[in-house]
């Protein structure tokens, strides 16, 4: 009877540390899947900035942050501001809808690696676009980021 009981605690225990296993894979792999996320959408907003160099030349890309109106424009013909702006309000409302508290910024920055969603920490210095995407995937209110730089 003793033996049983031992080989009980010892099952239970293994089964305990098998399904803490599971669960830490099953939250790295929802992280992974939320820098994929992240990685597709600054890289999305990298196209859109070489889409429309009019927009860049004019500086309509600079500080692009929070969700501004959609320009509604799309239907009829927008201008390169237009377009920077619907650029804008079409990618951080992905950005919200795909990743827990999703935000971006497109910014002049010299060094792209710092900055929180809410101060991105751009400093305007070069030609250099950083595109900063944060969220909070295990939701602590620590975000993560994911920066791409280019020169469009």
């Amino acid at each position: 009877m003793l033996e049983v009981l031992i080989a009980i605690v010892i099952l239970s225990f293994g089964l305990l540390a098998m399904a803490a296993s599971l669960s830490a894979g099953f939250r790295a792999n929802q992280s992974a899947y939320y820098r994929t996320v992240a990685t597709q959408q600054a890289y999305d907003m990298s196209d859109r900035l070489r889409a429309n160099l009019a927009g860049v030349a004019a500086g309509s890309y600079l500080n692009l942050n929070g969700t501004p109106a959609n320009p509604g424009c799309i239907t009829t013909g927008c201008t390169p501001a237009q377009l920077a702006q619907y650029d804008a309000w079409n990618w951080n409302t992905a950005n919200a809808n795909l990743l827990p508290t999703g935000a971006g910024v497109v910014c002049l920055d010299s060094t792209p690696n710092d900055g929180t969603p809410g101060v991105p920490a751009c400093d305007g210095i070069g030609n250099i676009y950083a595109v900063k995407v944060w969220w909070d995937d295990d939701r602590t209110g620590n975000p993560k980021r994911f920066v791409t730089t280019l020169q469009p």
